[in-house]
């Protein structure tokens, strides 16, 4: 499931720069701070989609 809002995104860029996949010097904003003040653990669960009710599959 895609992000949905501000917090779940900027949280995804912080932790993907965290992991090293992109540049921390390409972060701006709040996902800077996330990327300073937050663990992996943290930015990780804060990115996430909450499965909790949802479908487990798409009917046909």
């Amino acid at each position: 499931m895609p992000a949905v809002s501000k917090a779940q995104k900027a949280a995804g860029a912080a932790l993907s720069a965290k992991r090293g996949d992109t540049a921390k010097k390409d972060l701006k904003g709040a996902s800077k701070e996330m990327e300073k003040s937050m663990t992996e653990k943290e930015l990780r669960d804060l990115a996430a989609t909450k499965h909790k009710g949802k479908p487990e599959h798409r009917p046909s």
